[in-house]
């Protein structure tokens, strides 16, 4: 099992990034968890949400309270790979081509309304999270470590957009969402703009926090064999629905178990147990299932054929060797 104390630090961390987060930002406690436990996992998170309700602040605000640099690009159906990666650029005084660096070369990068950009440009961005790095006329550049994308697209709005193929959805480890505050979540936002002169407000570095270490820490974090032939499980039934034309992808499964031992991290835990497994699942799978043209008609919701699956697979009752369930 892995070391409790490394895991509680890793934890203590986590709470002051997600304190820091929602002082900034109104949002549900777990979409913020998700959010965090994509980064923790090593994978890249995709928001698909109406404007306006704090993706770009959110994204901003995780860099900040992470330390790390951040950087934003507003995708456009004329942007080109170039602008997102960088370029040669002939410099007179060396009589030479420098390579200069295009915005995805952030720790911590907004790709804002991904789905408006071409597809030559949406695969750019996604060989980028894919390899961590890019290659341009031949020379290949390391992207910085850690490297993170969170990706945003407009649910509602899709003129003029290219939606993602599902073998590029299938990138993100988790699709989420931040949603509309509650009636007190809006009030809270009011009062906090009503208390500060700028619109728009800022977080802190804590200089305690190590991101590296942070995302090394789930792979201390021990997994029984009953919860992981639960994810196995989960993943497997889902290329049995009959609503499902193509379940989840053995990479899938493998993402499964690597957010919910992120999940673990966040919360304090040191093992896996299957509420964790189900907490997350709904979000690394759900954006991963191909319905049939039946199940498109019938709008069927691929949330809810994850809940079903949730249902109907069996829930392992697993004891730890120190009493815990």
């Amino acid at each position: 099992m892995g070391t409790d104390a490394d895991v509680e630090g890793a934890a203590e961390h986590c709470n002051t990034v997600l304190d820091a987060v929602s002082r900034a930002v109104i949002a549900d406690e777990s979409t913020l968890e998700t959010v965090l436990s994509g980064f923790l996992s090593r994978g890249h998170v995709l928001l698909e949400d109406v404007p306006g309700t704090g993706k770009t602040l959110t994204a901003r605000s995780l860099a900040s309270a992470l330390g790390l640099s951040f950087s934003r690009i507003q995708f456009t159906p004329d942007l080109l790979p170039a602008d997102i990666t960088g370029t040669y650029v002939f410099n007179e005084q060396t009589q030479a081509f420098d390579f200069r660096e295009g915005p995805i070369f952030g720790n911590v990068v907004l790709a804002d309304e991904i789905n408006r950009a071409s597809p030559k440009t949406q695969a750019a961005l996604l060989e980028a999270m894919g390899e961590g790095q890019v290659t341009i006329d031949g020379e290949t550049h390391a992207l910085p470590e850690p490297f993170f994308v969170i990706a945003t697209q407009n649910p509602i709005e899709q003129d003029g957009t290219f939606p993602l193929p599902e073998a590029q959805v299938d990138r993100f480890v988790v699709k989420t969402s931040l949603g509309y505050p509650d009636e007190a979540g809006e009030r809270e936002l009011i009062d906090r703009r009503a208390a500060r002169t700028d619109r728009t407000p800022t977080v802190g570095t804590s200089a305690a926090i190590d991101p590296a270490a942070l995302r090394q820490a789930p792979e201390s974090v021990h997994v029984e064999d009953e919860v992981r032939a639960y994810v196995v499980d989960l993943a497997r039934a889902s290329r049995e629905d009959n609503r499902v034309a193509t379940g989840v992808s053995p990479r899938a499964t493998q993402r499964l178990f690597e957010v919910a031992r992120a999940l673990a991290v966040v919360r304090g835990r040191s093992y896996v147990t299957p509420d964790h497994v189900a907490r997350i699942a709904p979000d690394v799978l759900a954006h991963r299932l191909v319905l049939t043209p039946d199940a498109r008609v019938d709008d069927v919701d691929k949330r809810a054929v994850v809940d079903d699956l949730l249902d109907s697979v069996p829930v392992p009752t697993v004891s730890y060797a120190d009493g815990r369930n």
